[in-house]
């Protein structure tokens, strides 16, 4: 059964009941009294099968008026199988929270393909031209814009193009889905709900790229760490996000060298029936002087090799991630006998053997860690990537803007193998006081931060060189600021890092995050994936 539900002024088109795509194919029949006499009729109609497009009523698709922003928007989504996303943080001031858009135009802005016009307005309302059409496929499509002369030779309107728009035009040219008529491009001609329909059709034609639109990417490993939760609340968490490997803090370090163990059995059932990886964490609680006192000692060494052995033999668990920070640069060599001696205890039994450690900028926070003999003798290193100004940095800033991330996975990238790296992204931020930065900041997450980006007389900025909005605010007559972490942000780094071919992505914690995170982070990794 085909249902069709009304939104507002905006018919959203869903597909219900069972039976195959292709078999409904087969038997179309016309959906719209008004699309049976247009070019375009059978193209609107699978498309408005597949839940792709939808008429302006129930029995309307007014296939000559022009498709607006907002509707290119969502049907670009629902295209592209990707998920909308209500941005906690608003990118723009004219795309109210509860407009039927608003989840579509955020999917879009957070992978960059459809942005806003002028200063934080986005016109979802307003339409759009043939050359910035063009411009919207290629993005889509993540091609590459053609630079040539060539359109001066295929339109006679060609001088009409603007010079931006040219080698998209160009490109969506060559792969057959904007041709004009007439010897005519029409660049500024609104593009009308019937030729929107018409070129979004164009994809689902082409057997490749239909077919990576409907594969399901491998996403990797995508690890999230327990973290002031209780087992009910983390798995909640996991479940409503893409995490496939957990990491709960149970063991740690203790001064007699033995581990304390808080193994939890809901979480292990839970795991084993959820198909999830389970890699509970082994931190030295930043003790410098216990984690000297084991790492100094071979007989230590082995001794907790054993008893995590052990423990993991008991829990049938998959890994351990291995988190010990503070260590000092003497304990270099010790630490990596361990990390050796570990992983290949832990072979044994079938399990692997994880390192967070931070980015390697040559300071004595990282002095401990030798990072090519740890990549070298673990199965995964954990690029902590975050902390670019820390809590009680006299300097105020981001936690990890995006050149900052960028340079520090490239580092790491250099002296790990890729197939061993994985990428972990922060789930807070930092709200900085700009008269004391080092003493008057604190952490927040991202939901306590989308609160002050909200409230009255904040105010924000898109960086377009860190990608990430800039919250201005006063508290107590002082002047505070917030570098974001939100879904547009968090994209940006989930696409640089898939760029890498890296093992995969982590996440500092479960539970900082606002619920719109989880589908822009899923969009971005299904958008990643594609190969067009």
């Amino acid at each position: 059964m085909w249902k069709i539900v009304l939104c507002g002024a905006i018919v959203l088109g869903s597909m219900m009941g069972s039976g195959s795509t292709l078999s409904a194919e087969a038997s179309l029949k016309p959906v719209f009294q008004d699309t049976r006499t247009s070019y375009a009729g059978e193209a609107i109609d699978r498309l408005v099968y597949k839940g792709i497009v939808a008429g302006t009523t129930q029995h309307t698709f007014e296939p000559k008026k022009a498709v607006t922003r907002a509707e290119f928007a969502s049907f670009a989504v629902r295209l592209l199988g990707l998920k909308p996303v209500s941005n906690n943080i608003s990118p723009y001031m004219d795309t109210p929270v509860k407009a039927w858009y608003y989840g579509n135009v955020g999917a879009m802005t957070n992978l960059s393909i459809l942005e806003g016009k002028g200063q934080n307005m986005f016109k979802p309302n307003a339409s759009i031209t043939r050359e910035e059409a063009a411009a919207l496929l290629v993005r889509m499509l993540k091609q590459r814009p053609v630079e040539n002369n060539l359109l001066f030779y295929t339109y006679k309107d060609a001088a009409d193009i603007s010079d931006w728009a040219r080698p998209y035009v160009q490109k969506v040219h060559q792969l057959g889905l904007m041709r004009g008529s007439s010897g005519l491009f029409r660049p500024g001609d609104q593009v009308t709900r019937e030729e929107a329909a018409v070129m979004l059709d164009s994809v689902l034609q082409n057997p490749s790229w239909a077919a990576k639109i409907k594969r399901k990417p491998d996403v990797g490993i995508q690890l999230g760490w327990q973290y002031n939760s209780s087992a009910a609340a983390f798995i909640d968490q996991v479940e409503q996000s893409p995490v496939n490997t957990v990491v709960p803090r149970w063991f740690f370090l203790n001064k007699d060298m033995s581990v304390s163990n808080h193994a939890n059995s809901t979480l292990i059932s839970w795991a084993a029936a959820s198909g999830r990886q389970l890699w509970p964490m082994l931190g030295n609680r930043s003790n410098a002087a216990v984690t000297h006192q084991m790492l100094s000692s071979s007989v230590n060494r082995e001794a907790v090799v054993r008893e995590i052995s052990a423990l993991v033999k008991k829990y049938e668990l998959g890994g351990i991630n291995v988190d010990f920070e503070n260590v000092d640069p003497a304990d270099r060599e010790g630490f990596t006998s361990f990390v050796a001696s570990l992983t290949a205890s832990l072979h044994t039994l079938g399990a692997v053997v994880s390192v967070d450690v931070s980015p390697n900028l040559g300071s004595d926070w990282t002095a401990a860690f030798d990072y090519v003999k740890l990549g070298a003798v673990s199965d995964y290193m954990v690029l902590m990537n975050y902390e670019e100004h820390w809590n009680g940095d006299p300097k105020a800033g981001s936690v990890a803007s995006l050149p900052w991330v960028e340079s520090a996975l490239a580092k790491m990238v250099s002296e790990v193998d890729r197939a061993k790296t994985i990428m972990a992204l922060p789930l807070y931020t930092r709200d900085w006081s700009a008269v004391n930065p080092a003493g008057a900041s604190w952490d927040i997450t991202l939901g306590e931060q989308g609160v002050r980006a909200a409230a009255s007389g904040s105010f924000k900025h898109w960086d377009t060189r860190l990608n990430q909005y800039i919250i201005n605010y006063i508290s107590n007559q002082t002047a505070r600021a917030i570098w974001a972490e939100d879904s547009r942000s968090l994209s940006a780094k989930v696409l640089m890092s898939r760029k890498q071919n890296i093992a995969g992505l982590a996440y500092w914690y479960m539970g900082g995050e606002t619920s719109d995170v989880w589908n822009a982070i899923t969009n971005a990794l299904q958008f990643e994936s594609y190969t067009f």
